[in-house]
């Protein structure tokens, strides 16, 4: 193991070096072209500040960590637990959809946001009745309806269908946590919806890669099946480059903005990647493809010019970032895993590509026009605000990698309890009192020849 360890280190680290060396070469190159003209803009006027973050951060508590604890629960077999959590989440949610709003200055709420908070409240309610059918609670078991909507769909049927709607509770909270502030600062109106749709997205479907990839590195029987996770990368990076692809543009219109042309070719780039990666990962191969794609995206966002020079260089850093994953991720798949399918082990630098690609989600997300006219007029620059989504980033990190460690715990001590652990200490204080000593064994071989004798004669 130690020889390996020294074959394997003067190989990785001379690329690591090098990938670093480029990578500040492209921060040094990149030409800082000042701040935007602030003159003209006033300080924001923010009514009732307090009490509105307050209830944001309430509103994170309730609906966007506790659901992600519940479906831990949930899909840990501990249905009893995720009902429980999920009686706390339904409560508040009517509370927050009744009493509670998350108004503008002018006293209005974004009908998006209101619509969403609809939705939360349904799908809780929802949720918390199927995870009640499927824990046997007495309440419902009094309505011969339920009872026979039970018998009909079984046990396993309905613990399916509520860690599905655990699962689907987590992402509307998530859409429920990232709307309050485009409604409390009154954003995302008229021409501004289309962008903020578009970052809000793309933003999202990072983070939920970078959870993916989480998964696939915490959860021990997901890393272990039987097929290359850079399989599955390529097929979703054709689809949605497909998608991309016919979306993005005015099709048959000849008004065509810049930012409408690198959108449908970066989608055109992804289906035609992800059309060869399918290809190259068949067999259970490895391929470099998805992290190439990652790369070339990265830099894509690092030259896309903005109109203020603000939203220019936090997209600058949202495509650094990107870059980074891409290298990491072939640094992984080639000099760590060495093609691969999997480690008999978690290594710290496996944790860094996901973690990349959570930050580029949470980056994008912040990046667009609005919230950084913002920025601009509390009087922060640039590297400031960038800090502060990369300490977002960190926490949302943080959250994802807990909750999976909670769910493997659970189902770990659930295989391990303590009637297993019993009926193991059982068969091995038995073992051990069937050990013979050496004499009691010559005694054992003494009869046996003895009988065999017997038997001849």
């Amino acid at each position: 193991m130690f020889k390996c360890r020294q074959k394997t280190t003067p190989q990785l680290l001379p690329s690591v070096l090098l990938i670093i060396s480029i990578l500040l070469s492209k921060v040094r190159g990149h030409e800082m072209a000042g701040m935007d003209d602030t003159d003209d803009l006033t300080f924001p006027d923010i009514v009732d500040f307090g009490p509105k973050m307050t209830h944001w951060l309430l509103s994170v508590f309730f609906l966007l960590l506790l659901s992600s604890f519940s479906t831990s629960l949930a899909f840990s077999s501990k249905t009893h637990a995720s009902v429980l959590v999920q009686t706390i989440i339904t409560i508040y949610a009517f509370f927050e959809k009744f009493l509670l709003r998350f108004p503008d200055n002018d006293g209005i709420e974004n009908r998006v946001s209101r619509c969403f908070g609809w939705i939360f409240l349904s799908i809780s309610i929802t949720t918390l009745f199927f995870g009640s059918l499927a824990s046997g609670t007495g309440l419902l078991s009094k309505y011969k309806k339920i009872n026979s909507l039970s018998s009909k769909l079984g046990t396993k049927v309905l613990v399916y269908i509520h860690r599905a709607l655990s699962l689907v509770l987590i992402w509307i909270g998530w859409i429920k946590v990232c709307l309050a502030p485009v409604a409390l600062f009154g954003f995302c109106r008229g021409g501004s919806t289309g962008q903020c749709i578009a970052h809000g997205i793309m933003g999202t479907s990072f983070v939920i890669y970078g959870f993916v990839y989480s998964m696939v590195l915490v959860v021990p029987w997901i890393r272990l099946a039987n097929y290359s996770q850079d399989h599955v990368d390529s097929w979703i990076i054709m689809i949605w480059g497909c998608v991309n692809t016919f979306t993005e543009g005015p099709h048959g219109d000849s008004n065509w903005s810049h930012g409408d042309f690198q959108h449908t070719s970066m989608g055109i780039i992804w289906w035609c990647a992800g059309l060869l990666g399918v290809f190259l990962s068949r067999n259970k191969q490895r391929t470099f493809v998805p992290s190439l794609v990652f790369i070339f995206t990265g830099w894509a966002m690092m030259e896309h010019v903005q109109l203020l020079i603000i939203s220019t260089k936090v997209h600058y850093l949202f495509g650094l970032v990107l870059v980074s994953g891409g290298v990491c991720r072939i640094i992984e798949i080639s000099f760590l895993f060495k093609d691969r399918l999997h480690l008999d082990k978690i290594y710290s630098f496996q944790y860094l590509p996901p973690f990349t690609l959570v930050c580029s989600g949470i980056l994008f997300m912040g990046a667009n026009e609005e919230q950084l006219n913002l920025v601009l007029r509390i009087g922060a620059d640039h590297s400031a605000y960038s800090l502060v989504l990369l300490a977002a980033s960190f926490l949302v990190y943080f959250w994802i990698i807990c909750c999976l460690n909670i769910y493997v715990r659970f189902v770990e001590r659930e295989k391990a309890g303590f009637l297993d652990s019993y009926e193991s200490n059982l068969v091995r204080e038995n073992s051990e009192n069937f050990e013979l000593s050496e004499g009691e064994l010559d005694d054992l071989n003494d009869n046996i020849d003895d009988h065999e004798e017997d038997i001849s004669v």
